[in-house]
């Protein structure tokens, strides 16, 4: 059976939730470093919150490609969405209000969204590899 690019993405969507865990990967000289986080899904468009001071900050100020995977699936090799991108620090006040309003877990570390430790990190650029669960071969997309 034959599928669109368009069921494709729309299936890509529909697991990606407004806050969920993935694996983020970044680089640190010539070794990935890779880490659970939190990442939100605001209106088709990725963000990470996270202290300007973490590894993973710093890591993506120096090199600032990244990817992150989604398991669809406990059962290893059944399914997942990958995510390759180039990420950036927010500093836009009227984006770090928006965007920071709708992080969950905001008051739990920070005082708000002008805390000098709250960082805000966009992720853009995208390329989506996605494995339904159960198949050989991968989608991948742009977004």
């Amino acid at each position: 059976m034959s599928v669109s690019i368009r069921e494709i993405r729309q299936e890509v969507w529909d697991h990606l939730q407004p806050a969920q865990c993935v694996y983020l990967a970044t680089a640190e000289a010539d070794q990935p470093r890779v880490r659970p986080v939190t990442l939100l899904n605001i209106d088709e468009k990725f963000w990470i919150a996270t202290s300007p001071q973490s590894a993973k900050s710093r890591q993506i100020r120096r090199n600032p490609n990244v990817e992150f995977c989604l398991p669809l699936t406990a059962d290893c090799g059944t399914g997942y969405i990958r995510v390759s991108g180039v990420a950036s620090t927010v500093t836009d006040p009227g984006v770090r209000s928006t965007i920071g309003s709708q992080v969950p877990f905001l008051t739990e570390h920070w005082s708000g969204v002008d805390d000098p430790n709250f960082a805000l990190i966009r992720i853009t650029r995208v390329e989506v590899e996605y494995l339904r669960p159960g198949d050989m071969a991968a989608f991948t997309f742009i977004v």
